[in-house]
């Protein structure tokens, strides 16, 4: 098959939705039965196993003060439109025989109804960044297209099965790179006599990092540490200032770094209620970190029930009171589950399922063509 991942930060930011891409198409390359293209908005990366083509955009930064209108909902839909815009004049979709993204409006509806009339590939949509396109009714939801949905967690599954072909895989990690290890805090800068709280996350509403601080704050000498960066940073740091003055930083780091700051941390704290999967999860979970997280069905799902780091995230003292149990008493446990952790979350498991599940929907596509 000749498969195509298309999103617009390919190759160019490292969140979620785009390491995800990136592995995931990593690893079917290598399996050498596919011609595997990758189209996004960065440089190529030398030695990578598939194809890669560079599309240009405005970036989201630009628009995070613009006016938001449906279905101009957020600075990344602006973002995702002009790269959309010029994406019309330079990807032919037609060189593919199935694509894939994560991304709606714009790229949906480029894969799913361009050129209209014309003969396109199958098309797998994946919830990296939520099923509600799969499953509303309204606005410009109604018109969302696939031929197979990937959905990254037990919810999203359950939801939309009965409306689209649908598999339920998670998403995942390197083993080789995410393994337990000792800490390296001099590399970051980090205290070595005070516990350090990480937050793994974008500094966005819907990730809560401002409700983590308020209860990070309340344990003494702890030290937060935020990787990370979004619309709420100078919130953040006003914040930091007022409530943990000299315990608080902000970092950006390369991918590559990641895996030393989860060792270096003692807890990784995610209070966000609600993710599409969450591959910080995964991360930490393989390199043995405790993890603090809002008790729902996707984090029992990856953790397993009575994880003890799991706990009602709208409860501020609740956040508060685990995150000093797990800085205490949680590395043993912690370290005792990363090896089954990275073994269920291994990118190259993950990436054979997927694989799977395009080789079914390009033979059902093309039987429907016939």
């Amino acid at each position: 098959m000749r498969i195509h991942f298309l999103l617009p930060g390919l190759h160019r930011v490292h969140r979620g939705a785009e390491v995800a891409f990136e592995a995931v198409a990593t690893e079917i390359a290598k399996l050498g039965l596919d011609e595997v293209k990758l189209v996004g908005s960065g440089d190529p990366i030398p030695d990578r196993p598939y194809d890669f083509q560079r599309i240009g955009l405005i970036p989201r930064e630009r628009f995070e003060r613009a006016p938001k209108f449906p279905p101009f909902r957020s600075e990344s839909i602006d973002e995702e439109a002009t790269w959309v815009l010029n994406a019309l004049r330079h990807y032919r979709s037609r060189d593919a025989d199935i694509t894939l993204t994560c991304s709606y409006p714009f790229v949906n509806w480029m894969l799913t109804r361009w050129p209209p009339g014309g003969k396109r590939p199958a098309h797998v949509f994946v919830t990296q960044n939520g099923d509600w396109p799969a499953y509303a009714e309204n606005s410009e939801y109604k018109l969302f297209r696939c031929d197979g949905l990937v959905c990254t967690n037990p919810i999203y599954f359950e939801r939309n099965e009965a409306r689209w072909p649908s598999v339920l895989i998670p998403n995942g990690m390197n083993p080789e790179r995410f393994s337990p290890g000792a800490p390296v805090r001099a590399r970051f800068g980090l205290p070595e006599d005070r516990p350090v709280v990480l937050m793994v996350s974008a500094l966005i509403d819907s990730k809560r990092v401002l409700d983590g601080m308020r209860a990070v704050a309340r344990i003494p000498d702890a030290e937060l540490v935020v990787a990370g960066d979004g619309p709420l940073r100078d919130q953040f740091d006003a914040l930091g200032k007022e409530l943990m003055p000299g315990r608080f930083r902000r970092m950006t780091l390369p991918l590559a770094e990641m895996p030393n700051l989860y060792r270096s941390a003692d807890v990784m704290l995610h209070p966000t209620f609600h993710e599409s999967f969450g591959n910080v999860y995964a991360e930490a979970l393989a390199i043995g970190v405790p993890v603090v997280a809002h008790d729902y069905a996707v984090t029992r799902w990856i953790f397993g029930d009575g994880y003890p780091g799991l706990v009602d995230a709208a409860d501020s003292d609740a956040i508060t009171a685990a995150v000093s149990k797990a800085i205490k008493e949680g590395k043993p446990d912690a370290l005792a589950r990363a090896a089954a952790g990275a073994e269920r979350f291994s990118w190259r498991n993950i990436a054979r399922q997927y694989r799977d599940f395009l080789v079914e929907v390009h033979d059902r596509h093309r039987a429907a063509r016939r």
